[in-house]
């Protein structure tokens, strides 16, 4: 085998620990697998002697690359404190499937996602690397211009926001599934009282309808005021279909063959914390919903 098909071997067998990682950084399955070409491209112009230990290059470079995109996308952003449903990753898998449990143990979710978004990028990559992947901190140091001991510092600050911020989910699949169906039948029967027996006080709703809005997204919180916009989309519960979303419980809702929404729900304690909604056709139209639309 020559060194170029080697190395193209080598690289596929670690593209998926590369496009967790981008996905972690960026929260786009665009960005991601555009972050993991890029590397690709780097490696086939290396010189073999800059590449001793592949795996760790490999992660170095993509983590660069997606820092890179979001000091980029912190430049460019209008409002920086614009909120935005990160990308979902939507599987039609039931809680008892082996495929879906090993997608569940290597999912991080939404609701980490959004506050991950909230970080600088520094912060963003110095956590997603350390506590996510186990890189040392004298590693990630100079990967952002930083001694270890400031890097270390970045991530502290970063954990403790989300601690803060991010709700812990419920780690048993099948409860958090009988909420999300009793959220749809409450919804479905337009039964306000028993769509509030299933949400945090503090719940969040976000919503992406797409770019004919002045903002994308949709921002409700406190049960009551999620409780009756819910109410609202009470007559599309017949025509949603269980999802696993990011390992969690979720539903891809559609009307024939043609996806409407994708819902996720972050469940702990017992009670929804928040959901994400994403119904911009351009955005759907994105992600792989073969499996619920055939």
């Amino acid at each position: 085998m020559g060194e170029a098909a080697w190395l193209a071997e080598r690289f596929e067998a670690e593209r998926p620990h590369l496009r967790s990682v981008a996905y972690r950084m960026l929260g786009s399955l665009s960005e991601a697998d555009d972050a993991v070409q890029e590397t690709w491209l780097r490696l086939s112009r290396a010189a073999p002697d800059d590449v001793a230990n592949l795996a760790a290059w490999l992660t170095t470079v993509v983590a660069r690359v997606c820092l890179n995109t979001l000091r980029s996308r912190q430049r460019r952003r209008e409002e920086p404190l614009d909120v935005r449903v990160p990308d979902p990753l939507v599987a039609p898998a039931g809680p008892d499937d082996p495929e879906h449990c090993a997608v569940l143990a290597d999912s991080v979710g939404l609701a980490l996602l959004v506050v991950l978004d909230t970080l600088t990028p520094a912060e963003r990559l110095a956590f997603v690397l350390h506590d996510m992947f186990g890189l040392p901190f004298d590693e990630i140091g100079p990967l952002v211009d930083r001694s270890p001991a400031a890097a270390r510092q970045l991530a502290s600050r970063a954990r403790r926001r989300v601690r803060g911020q991010a709700p812990n989910p419920d780690p048993d699949l099948a409860r958090q599934r009988e909420v999300v169906d009793a959220f749809l039948a409450a919804a479905r029967d337009g039964d306000l009282a028993g769509l509030v027996a299933v949400l945090h006080p503090d719940v969040v709703l976000r919503s992406d309808g797409g770019a004919s809005r002045t903002r994308h997204t949709t921002v409700i919180t406190g049960a009551r005021e999620v409780a009756a916009q819910a109410s609202t989309f009470g007559r599309f519960s017949p025509f949603a279909r269980p999802a696993m979303i990011n390992g969690g419980a979720g539903v891809v809702v559609t009307a024939g063959r043609q996806p409407l929404s994708i819902m996720a729900f972050t469940i702990t304690g017992g009670l929804i914390a928040e959901i994400d909604v994403i119904a911009d056709r351009d955005r759907l139209s994105r992600l792989d919903l073969t499996a619920f639309t055939t």
